[in-house]
Protein backbone atom coordinates (compact mmCIF):
# COMPACT_ATOMS: atom_id res chain seq x y z
CA UNK A 1 0.00 0.00 0.00
CA UNK A 2 1.43 3.53 -0.79
CA UNK A 3 0.46 6.30 0.70
CA UNK A 4 1.42 10.27 -1.30
CA UNK A 5 1.03 13.46 0.37
CA UNK A 6 0.96 16.61 -1.56
CA UNK A 7 2.97 18.76 0.00
CA UNK A 8 2.73 22.85 -0.52
CA UNK A 9 4.79 25.63 0.19
CA UNK A 10 3.91 28.10 2.62
CA UNK A 11 5.59 31.04 3.18
CA UNK A 12 5.84 31.57 7.19
CA UNK A 13 3.94 34.48 8.65
CA UNK A 14 6.65 35.72 10.38
CA UNK A 15 10.26 34.88 10.41
CA UNK A 16 10.91 34.48 14.14
CA UNK A 17 13.44 31.85 15.47
CA UNK A 18 11.28 31.41 18.02
CA UNK A 19 7.81 30.74 16.48
CA UNK A 20 7.22 27.09 15.01
CA UNK A 21 3.83 27.05 12.89
CA UNK A 22 2.04 23.61 12.04
CA UNK A 23 -0.95 23.03 9.84
CA UNK A 24 -3.18 19.75 9.84
CA UNK A 25 -6.88 19.04 8.87
CA UNK A 26 -9.10 20.55 11.09
CA UNK A 27 -10.49 17.30 12.23
CA UNK A 28 -10.23 15.88 15.75
CA UNK A 29 -7.74 12.92 14.62
CA UNK A 30 -5.10 15.47 14.28
CA UNK A 31 -5.30 17.02 17.80
CA UNK A 32 -2.59 15.11 19.26
CA UNK A 33 0.41 16.66 16.55
CA UNK A 34 -0.66 19.74 18.91
CA UNK A 35 -0.34 18.66 21.65
CA UNK A 36 2.83 16.78 21.01
CA UNK A 37 4.27 19.77 19.49
CA UNK A 38 2.79 21.92 22.25
CA UNK A 39 4.44 19.71 25.26
CA UNK A 40 7.95 19.64 23.36
CA UNK A 41 8.42 23.01 23.26
CA UNK A 42 7.10 23.60 26.44
CA UNK A 43 9.66 21.24 27.80
CA UNK A 44 12.76 22.48 26.36
CA UNK A 45 11.20 26.01 27.45
CA UNK A 46 12.03 24.60 31.28
CA UNK A 47 8.14 24.81 32.01
CA UNK A 48 7.29 22.41 35.16
CA UNK A 49 5.46 19.05 34.62
CA UNK A 50 2.54 20.76 35.97
CA UNK A 51 2.47 23.51 33.35
CA UNK A 52 2.99 21.13 30.51
CA UNK A 53 0.18 19.23 31.12
CA UNK A 54 -1.72 22.19 31.45
CA UNK A 55 -0.66 23.61 28.09
CA UNK A 56 -1.40 20.29 26.36
CA UNK A 57 -4.61 20.20 27.72
CA UNK A 58 -5.20 24.15 26.90
CA UNK A 59 -4.41 23.45 23.25
CA UNK A 60 -6.62 20.39 23.02
CA UNK A 61 -9.66 22.13 24.55
CA UNK A 62 -8.62 25.62 22.11
CA UNK A 63 -8.23 23.08 18.55
CA UNK A 64 -11.07 21.18 19.93
CA UNK A 65 -13.15 24.35 19.65
CA UNK A 66 -12.17 25.45 16.42
CA UNK A 67 -12.20 22.00 14.65
CA UNK A 68 -15.84 22.16 15.69
CA UNK A 69 -16.37 25.25 13.95
CA UNK A 70 -13.89 24.69 10.92
CA UNK A 71 -15.09 24.91 7.22
CA UNK A 72 -15.15 21.44 5.19
CA UNK A 73 -11.46 21.03 3.81
CA UNK A 74 -10.05 22.97 6.42
CA UNK A 75 -7.13 23.66 7.52
CA UNK A 76 -6.24 24.35 11.54
CA UNK A 77 -2.38 26.52 12.04
CA UNK A 78 -1.02 26.59 15.14
CA UNK A 79 2.00 29.10 15.90
CA UNK A 80 3.85 28.26 18.93
CA UNK A 81 5.85 31.41 20.34
CA UNK A 82 8.57 31.81 22.96
CA UNK A 83 9.12 35.24 24.48
CA UNK A 84 11.28 34.97 28.01
CA UNK A 85 9.64 32.67 30.32
CA UNK A 86 6.18 32.87 28.48
CA UNK A 87 4.69 30.36 25.80
CA UNK A 88 2.22 31.98 23.41
CA UNK A 89 0.14 29.89 21.09
CA UNK A 90 -2.42 30.77 17.92
CA UNK A 91 -4.46 28.58 16.49
CA UNK A 92 -6.99 29.61 14.04
CA UNK A 93 -9.08 27.78 11.47
CA UNK A 94 -11.52 29.20 8.19
CA UNK A 95 -14.76 29.11 8.84
CA UNK A 96 -18.49 29.64 7.24
CA UNK A 97 -19.72 31.10 10.58
CA UNK A 98 -18.99 34.31 11.94
CA UNK A 99 -18.82 33.92 15.21
CA UNK A 100 -16.18 32.42 17.44
CA UNK A 101 -15.95 29.83 20.26
CA UNK A 102 -18.85 30.15 22.97
CA UNK A 103 -17.15 31.15 26.07
CA UNK A 104 -20.42 30.03 28.17
CA UNK A 105 -19.35 26.26 28.20
CA UNK A 106 -17.54 24.24 30.55
CA UNK A 107 -14.57 23.88 27.67
CA UNK A 108 -13.88 27.33 28.04
CA UNK A 109 -13.95 27.56 31.91
CA UNK A 110 -11.50 24.77 31.02
CA UNK A 111 -9.23 26.67 28.68
CA UNK A 112 -9.29 30.10 30.64
CA UNK A 113 -8.31 27.96 34.00
CA UNK A 114 -5.68 26.21 32.35
CA UNK A 115 -3.63 29.50 30.38
CA UNK A 116 -3.06 33.17 32.34
CA UNK A 117 -4.85 34.95 29.48
CA UNK A 118 -7.05 33.43 26.64
CA UNK A 119 -8.77 35.72 23.64
CA UNK A 120 -10.56 34.92 20.20
CA UNK A 121 -11.46 36.44 17.22
CA UNK A 122 -13.26 36.47 14.04
CA UNK A 123 -12.42 38.50 10.78
CA UNK A 124 -13.49 38.41 7.08
CA UNK A 125 -11.22 36.06 4.76
CA UNK A 126 -10.95 38.18 2.08
CA UNK A 127 -9.11 35.50 0.11
CA UNK A 128 -12.29 33.48 0.59
CA UNK A 129 -15.49 34.49 -0.47
CA UNK A 130 -17.88 34.31 2.50
CA UNK A 131 -15.25 32.35 5.10
CA UNK A 132 -14.11 33.59 8.57
CA UNK A 133 -10.89 33.49 10.44
CA UNK A 134 -11.99 32.09 13.63
CA UNK A 135 -8.48 32.46 16.04
CA UNK A 136 -7.88 31.18 19.67
CA UNK A 137 -4.48 33.18 21.54
CA UNK A 138 -3.89 32.17 24.73
CA UNK A 139 -0.41 32.75 26.64
CA UNK A 140 0.90 30.81 29.79
CA UNK A 141 4.10 31.76 31.58
CA UNK A 142 6.54 29.34 33.55
CA UNK A 143 5.75 28.33 36.97
CA UNK A 144 8.10 30.21 39.60
CA UNK A 145 10.63 27.38 40.90
CA UNK A 146 11.17 27.18 44.60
Amino acid sequence: MSVEREVAQVEPATSAPNQVEVRVRAEPDQLSVMRAVVGDLAMRADHDVDSIADLRLAVDEACSSLVRLAAPEATLVCRFRLSGEQLSITAEVRSKDDFGPRKDTFSWRVLSALADAVSTSVESDPTADGSHLVRIELTKGRTAQV
